[in-house]
């Protein structure tokens, strides 16, 4: 591990991936104070307030854009790695962070709930190129033997950036009425010191190499990037590669669905994308305050209990960075998501039984603690490091649009749908929820093979 590899994974998670876990979790707790806005400036517009209905309504429409702008922003992600490569990709898109970050911070100055819903739907897009376009990047920097711990390293700083998100909103920092916009808007941080320093790291050598045909670029970036200047291995391998696909050009999306060949990797990346959101992550991420409501837990005392699962959460993630080298890719994502089951239906359990006995709702606090510590472990950043592992250079990025929408479409309706579930099942919606963990770990189990230090082309002749 090399001190500009190591350098380059730490700037793109923090200038990135962080930023996703921060909006994420960023309009948890300030959602009364924007609610409150919401309906001010309603009333000074028309005359009369919103009422509870269209009201939540146009909240949930503001926690889910941003998994609308995350699904156009996967989209195009196929389209921006072919044209600027990766570090092209991963910089122009810092832009979108500065853009969006004026827009929800002079929101409230302008009186335009309109300009939170942009500024939404802007860093749901960034969120949308990145959350492909990092650990793409990543996994073609990376030996074959740090391969999963590089590609854990975004998921640990999506831990990470929750956490920060609900430190930051303690009432002793910015969770103050006041202070909203300014909560909103302090992701232009990490997204600008991104923008200054990612020009001074090389270009992906597998995109270079392969698809540009640039045998000296490459060679200089990897001689940067492992510290060494005995590089012709990891050369020659490249050209393997090239040469198996010298008659296969970057396939679309279409001709992935439609390739018979890559037919069980494709359904994986399906599956394990789709799981992932569909775990119920995002309904406890987007919704902690009030889950904990319903748990009977004071209000004074919600943020620090936030607070403390958020930080347990920081050290699972840094946990699995260490450990997925030694454990290997399937224990970890199998693992993770028997946990995040059994809790789910845990957290069922307590809530019904809270009334009759109210030391549940420390029960709960624990279920919610291990749901987001089992998807930290694994499931949180393993879907995208197998996506990069199970495809070979003319397929990835068009896997990676396909997990990537799955993702993002999935991530959506958890967060528009949620609220509404909520109030029609009751404590008996985290059922729903266990039911898909359970089926995605049984199938992880019978069907996706372990991908730890082998090369892409090793994986893809164990799929065939």
């Amino acid at each position: 591990l090399t001190f500009p590899l190591l350098l380059v994974t730490l700037l793109v998670s923090f200038g990135s991936s962080m930023l996703y876990g921060y909006n994420l979790a960023v309009v948890n707790s300030p959602a009364v104070h924007i609610k409150a806005f919401y309906n001010t400036t309603w009333a000074r517009r028309y005359g009369h307030g919103l009422v509870p209905g269209p009201l939540t309504l146009l909240y949930s429409l503001t926690v889910s854009i941003f998994a609308l702008g995350g699904l156009v922003g996967s989209l195009l992600v196929g389209l921006l790695v072919e044209r600027y490569g990766r570090n092209g990709a991963l910089s122009r898109s810092a832009l979108l962070i500065l853009l969006a970050g004026g827009f929800m911070g002079f929101s409230r100055e302008l009186g335009s709930p309109e300009m939170v819903i942009i500024g939404r739907s802007i860093t749901g897009l960034h969120s949308g190129i990145c959350l492909s376009v990092v650990p793409l990047y990543l996994g073609e920097i990376a030996p074959r033997n740090l391969r999963g711990f590089l590609g854990l390293m975004p998921s640990f700083f999506i831990c990470l950036g929750v956490f920060f998100a609900q430190v930051l909103d303690l009432p002793e920092l910015l969770g103050e009425d006041r202070f909203w916009p300014l909560f909103l808007s302090v992701v232009v941080v990490p997204a600008s010191l991104q923008l200054l320093l990612l020009h001074c790291f090389p270009e992906s050598p597998r995109y270079l190499l392969i698809e540009r045909n640039d045998v000296c670029g490459a060679t200089k970036a990897l001689r940067q990037f492992l510290g060494t200047p005995d590089v012709q291995d990891v050369i020659e391998e490249m050209k393997e590669e090239q040469r198996s696909l010298s008659s296969v050009e970057m396939v679309s999306v279409w001709q992935l669905l439609r390739d018979r060949s890559v037919r069980w990797q494709t359904l994986s990346v399906v599956v394990v994308n789709a799981g992932m959101q569909l775990s119920g992550i995002d309904a406890i991420w987007f919704y902690t305050t009030i889950i904990f409501e319903n748990a009977g837990i004071p209000v004074s005392q919600i943020p620090y209990t936030t607070v403390g699962t958020g930080a347990i959460e920081v050290v699972v993630g840094l946990i699995g960075c260490f450990t997925i080298e030694k454990l290997g890719r399937r224990p970890l994502i199998i693992t993770g998501f028997c946990t995040m089951g059994i809790c789910l239906a845990g957290i069922t359990v307590s809530l019904l039984l809270q009334t009759a006995l109210p030391w549940m709702r420390y029960v709960v606090i624990a279920c919610v603690v291990g749901i987001i510590a089992g998807f930290c472990m694994g499931p949180a950043g393993i879907p995208f490091l197998m996506t990069a592992e199970l495809f070979t250079q003319s397929h990835r990025p068009a896997a990676y649009i396909v997990g990537g929408s799955l993702n993002w479409l999935c991530n959506f309706t958890i967060g528009f749908i949620f609220p509404f579930l909520q109030m029609s099942a009751g404590a008996f919606c985290y059922l729903f929820f266990c039911g898909i963990c359970l089926l995605v770990a049984l199938y992880v189990y019978l069907v996706v093979p372990e991908t730890k230090n082998k090369t892409f082309m090793e994986i893809s002749h164990i799929f065939a």
